[in-house]
């Protein structure tokens, strides 16, 4: 009888760790951006459906990018299980239903473990092809 008490000890102590992850990975995902009214109406100054923009873009996303959010956005890159932050999954249609300007503004000025992409990448014009590949990112 004590086998089975230990197991369903053991499980029971799985599912609340379980339920914790998770719960905390979920509150991490739906944190809000704060972003300016004027920021998100922002139109790109390159054409984000170019495929010279969009390959200049996966060039930068594989540099600065990919270690955390993963080569197809989904939030499972290397460094990720790391991370205090859940990176978000960029195939998904809350992300994807953000405007250009706001992903634009989130690229360029990062929060908590994400770092400000104004230093990094000092052209505005890359970042703007970082948004073009990132709307490539679809399921």
């Amino acid at each position: 009888m004590k086998t089975t008490q230990r197991i369903i000890t053991v499980l029971i102590t799985m599912v609340i760790a379980i339920f914790f992850i998770t719960g905390n990975s979920f509150a991490q995902a739906k944190k809000a951006w704060d972003i300016p009214a004027a920021a998100k109406s922002v139109k790109s100054p390159v054409n984000l459906k170019d495929a010279g923009v969009v390959n200049n873009g996966k060039d930068l996303w594989a540099k600065h990018c990919k270690s955390c959010h993963g080569g197809k956005g989904l939030g499972d890159g290397p460094k990720a299980a790391s991370l205090k932050t859940n990176p978000g999954d960029f195939t998904a249609a809350a992300f994807q239903g953000q405007s250009d300007g706001d992903i634009f503004f989130e690229t360029s000025k990062g929060r908590d473990e994400m770092p400000s992409y104004e230093k990094k990448i000092p052209e505005a014009n890359d970042r703007w092809a970082l948004v073009a590949y990132m709307r490539t990112l679809k399921k």
